[in-house]
């Protein structure tokens, strides 16, 4: 379900890639219009393949079919990489400013813009052809919001053909069949409640990040940007706070729990404990650098204080939720 939501938006990136390079295709190479369309058919093939195939334990032609799973994965990784390239290059190019040296900016741009190219993203060709309609425009900036979900899909994807790959000739155990028996229902017990709180929360987080996004971006006056920069951390802290707290109870009730530990080796599980340290890494790093600025900097004033609770906040809540999650991965079914 998650590949096919990132399926679907990544669908819709690529037309709007399409219309964006087909508003100037005069002055651009038709591989600029081509790539998107291949990358389309590339993401409805390959989310089919998943949608079938992503279950099964091959016991057949094992060679032919790791070595054709593991291109796929290459290719995903491409992808990503050219996507993740593309994004970056897109913000370098709109954040520079014009008092930067004149020939540093123009050896940046021929730099990331010919490594992209060599990724079949994108070519310095591009940015010479004017976008000047009000239709160019918005498929321009549709394309650029779009690629966060490309990029997950290409993980994604990533993941689930990985987790193929390793699949590859392996028997499963007995113990483990009666896991197909579980069923989800919506309104058993706290699963709906859990649910609508959830639900509750995201919308509240939409709202309060397109309140930020426009008081920081509209106003020019200091006061009403602190008031967003306090609105938007005190919202953040109070929702890692109750995170952290419900991680905290779950991993309680695991000790209560009579269930035995599941240590048989398995794939899908190494690969989510694997992503789920290494996504945690990067949040660390960037708390941690957050907490380092905060003390260094002076005058500190509330801001700051919110901006280190947060920090500190966001540092604990993946602790705990990491720690909480492992064990249930690890929990044999009821």
């Amino acid at each position: 379900g998650g590949l096919i939501l990132f399926a679907i938006f990544s669908l819709v990136m690529d037309v709007f890639k399409i219309g964006y390079y087909s508003s100037f295709y005069s002055c651009l190479s038709a591989i600029k219009i081509i790539y998107p369309i291949v990358q389309a058919i590339f993401v409805v093939v390959q989310t089919y393949f998943l949608w079938i195939s992503a279950k099964d334990c091959v016991h057949v032609h094992l060679n032919v079919t790791r070595c054709g799973l593991m291109l796929t994965l290459t290719t995903n990784l491409a992808v990503w990489m050219s996507a993740v390239t593309d994004e970056s290059v897109h913000k370098a190019h709109s954040k520079l400013k014009k008092n930067v040296t004149e020939e540093i900016f123009r050896w940046l741009l021929r730099a990331m813009w010919f490594y992209v190219v060599s990724a079949g993203m994108r070519s310095s060709s591009a940015e010479e052809c004017n976008c000047n309609s009000q239709i160019c425009q918005i498929f321009k900036n549709g394309y650029f919001w779009l690629y966060p979900f490309n990029i997950e899909y290409s993980l994604f994807a990533s993941a689930m053909v990985y987790v193929m790959w390793k699949n590859v000739g392996r028997f499963i155990d007995h113990h483990s069949h009666h896991i197909h028996g579980l069923k989800f229902r919506l309104f058993r017990r706290t699963f709906f409640v859990g649910i609508v709180l959830g639900l509750i929360l995201l919308v509240s987080g939409l709202g309060v990040l397109v309140l930020y996004e426009v008081q920081v971006n509209s106003s020019t006056e200091s006061s009403k940007k602190n008031q967003a920069l306090t609105m938007y951390y005190i919202f953040n802290i109070v929702c890692l706070g109750l995170m952290s707290l419900v991680c905290i109870g779950g991993s309680v009730i695991y000790r209560f729990d009579k269930r035995d530990m599941d240590r048989h080796k398995n794939p899908t599980r190494t690969l989510d404990v694997a992503l789920l340290m290494g996504a945690a890494l990067g949040q660390y790093a960037i708390s941690y650098y957050s907490i380092v600025a905060i003390v260094a900097s002076t005058p500190r004033d509330a801001v700051s204080a919110l901006n280190l609770t947060y920090a500190l906040l966001m540092i604990a809540q993946h602790t705990f939720q990491n720690v909480f999650i492992i064990e249930g991965l690890h929990r044999q079914p009821p």
